[in-house]
């Protein structure tokens, strides 16, 4: 049986999983519990936040682990139990604050349970639409010292504060990981996502499978951005969407369908079901 190769299935969300408008095709709901009901486990890999992606780990009636935040965080959210962290250091949060501050940029703080802002604005208002996110309000002069923040958001699409990003990613070039991404619902809107250094979806993967034990050559992963390249180059067998950039195609083992026609459905019946 095909399926037997593999032990444990990796899926990005955005763009993979869920389309422009957030939604959830239901062929690939079907194939991913028929993948559940056979034995193999079913992990999400996700730049989202925890609490970003309860509503579908609810669709999918998924348990267990699941990779949130680019790999800065393995967790089973139900239990709230842990495999890996690597959160931004208590003085580099400080040092985040202070520059925001002077330079008048808004940004997104989250713990692994919580998302802080500092004030209400059209970022929150996609944090809560489009994701089901609900922001506390707090002074980032005091969060610093009170929580564990995983990771840092800067949502721009004005030239202004575009220029303001790249001023804040300028001067921390080599102290954080920050890397840019965007969601097809807002094709106007970059993501600036400010993680400690060194953060990536492989080393999370990597510390998931041992956790298992688990083999790599025993995981195969579906997804379609530059942040799911370490992983599907580094699995049994690595699958990229049809609507995957040509960077992220090349290292796949394999490219199916994109997600406007249930890519991951397609997958999953050719290699696992």
């Amino acid at each position: 049986m095909k399926g037997s190769l593999y032990k444990l299935l990796v899926v990005d969300v955005d763009g993979t999983l869920l389309d422009k408008k957030g939604a959830l095709s239901a062929e690939d709901r079907e194939a991913l519990v028929k993948v559940s009901h056979s034995g193999i486990r079913v992990s999400l890999s996700t730049g989202r936040a925890s609490q970003a992606c309860r509503k579908l780990i609810d669709q999918l009636s998924l348990d267990g682990y699941h990779i949130f935040f680019d790999g800065a965080l393995v967790s089973d959210p139900t239990t709230g139990q842990e495999v890996y962290a690597e959160p931004v250091s208590t003085d580099m949060v400080r040092q985040i604050v202070e520059f925001i501050h002077r330079s008048e940029i808004n940004l997104d703080l989250f713990s692994s349970t919580r998302y802080f802002v500092e004030r209400e604005s059209w970022a929150s208002d996609i944090r809560r639409e489009f994701f089901g996110l609900h922001p506390v309000m707090v002074d980032f002069n005091q969060l610093w010292q009170q929580e564990r923040i995983i990771k840092g958001t800067l949502l721009v699409r004005s030239p202004e504060e575009k220029a303001k990003a790249e001023r804040f990613r300028q001067h921390f070039r080599r102290r954080l990981s920050l890397s840019m991404t965007k969601t097809p619902a807002y094709p106007e809107v970059d993501f600036f996502n400010v993680l400690t250094i060194g953060v990536s979806k492989k080393k999370a993967l990597e510390a998931l499978a041992r956790h298992l034990g688990l083999a790599m050559a025993e995981i195969m992963a579906i997804g379609d951005g530059a942040n799911d390249v370490s992983i599907l180059s580094s699995v049994g067998l690595g699958v990229a969407m049809g609507n995957a950039p040509a960077e992220v195609k090349t290292v796949a083992d394999y490219v199916t369908l994109d997600v406007d026609h249930s890519g991951v459905a397609a997958a999953i019946e050719k290699f696992l079901l």
